[in-house]
């Protein structure tokens, strides 16, 4: 504030102070009279961010506007919530006047807050003005439910139905573009992206999935997060039969279906690569694509990429196969590819 010359100084106590609180009034007001619609609290930086406390920072008032810009904020009270995930948020400072989202959906033993440090969409939401939305896990095994019966079905409940919320929070908060929502993850995160999309047509435009499986290949019955057949890459189905799954997650829905962007390493031993060619044969059943590629290429020494359906940047789904790689498939320059299949690029 600018210094008081010393006459203002000089002038009767009472005045000042009467002054004073005609100023603060209508602060007053706001402060004790407008409810809270939810709560941001900034988190440390990256560096720090695996031991931060996830209620780490002072809540504040997220009526208006929840995150501070750039920084990565959790929110709390977004909506419905069944499996208590955490909501984890960055918005850049020259965030689109309608932004498209980003879903970053982390790995098992990860958290919302590492996904953020751990990969580079916040650093391209700065480039490019969208929003990122990082879920965080809360049971113990921080692994996403992509099993049970609730996760696999429209509104059936688990981490599907919080994440969902996260979007329409987000949707609602900063008026972002509902045609240009995307979802992306690694490993448990992949098996999500690939559940979102079948859960959610209507909501995610295009999904891009890192070292993970086919929608409803982990299915279980049995309250297992672990299903070993699916893992193992020895679920081997038809197009027809995957594509069914996906279409039975939401009976009835006629609308269009999202586009799906795969990656896989050829020696991933923990979610085998027999995998990447069963979500291939689901996902062109889904979108109503043959099985023969379109264009086949190398973008990279020792990647294999096919396209069906389409040979350009956003064909209705691509797969990156990487030679001699393993289940640590994500690598930092891999986030331009992802956005450069979601369309984001160049808006």
């Amino acid at each position: 504030m600018p210094r008081t010359p010393h006459r203002t100084a000089r002038r009767p106590l009472r005045k000042a102070l009467v002054a004073l609180l005609a100023a603060l009034a209508p602060l007053l007001a706001t402060t004790f009279l407008t409810a809270p619609a939810a709560s941001a609290a900034p988190l440390p930086e990256p560096s720090s961010l695996a031991q931060a406390a996830p209620d780490a920072g002072a809540a504040r008032d997220a009526k208006a506007e929840a995150a501070p810009r750039a920084a990565l904020t959790q929110i709390t009270g977004f909506g419905q919530n069944p499996s208590n995930l955490q909501m984890y948020l960055y918005v850049p400072n020259n965030v689109a006047r309608k932004p498209a989202i980003v879903v970053a959906v982390h790995y098992c033993t990860g958290s919302g807050p590492a996904m953020y440090s751990g990969t580079e969409y916040a650093s391209l939401a700065d480039r490019y003005g969208f929003i990122v939305v990082y879920p965080s896990v809360t049971r113990s095994s921080k692994c996403f439910d992509v099993a049970s019966p609730q996760a696999l079905r429209r509104g059936g409940g688990s981490d599907p139905v919080g994440i969902k919320s996260m979007v329409d929070w987000t949707v609602r908060t900063y008026n972002a573009d509902t045609s240009r929502i995307f979802a992306t993850g690694i490993s448990s995160g992949a098996m999500m992206t690939n559940v979102l999309l079948g859960v959610y047509p209507d909501v995610f435009a295009a999904g891009a999935a890192f070292a993970g499986v086919p929608f409803a290949c982990f299915a279980t019955t049995n309250g297992s997060e672990w299903n070993s057949e699916c893992a193992g890459g020895r679920i081997i189905r038809s197009p027809q039969a995957w594509g069914d799954l996906v279409r039975g997650a939401y009976p009835g829905y006629n609308g269009p279906r999202p586009r799906m962007q795969l990656w896989h390493g050829t020696q991933d031993d923990v979610l085998r690569y027999p995998n990447f060619g069963e979500e291939i044969k689901q996902w062109t059943n889904v979108r109503g694509v043959g099985q023969t590629p379109s264009a086949t290429d190398s973008p990279q020494n020792g990647w294999t990429r096919t396209r069906y359906g389409g040979t350009g940047d956003r064909a209705p789904v691509e797969g990156i196969s990487m030679q001699g790689v393993g289940h640590n498939v994500y690598a930092w320059g891999m986030g331009q590819r992802v956005l450069t299949f979601f369309g984001i690029t160049g808006q």
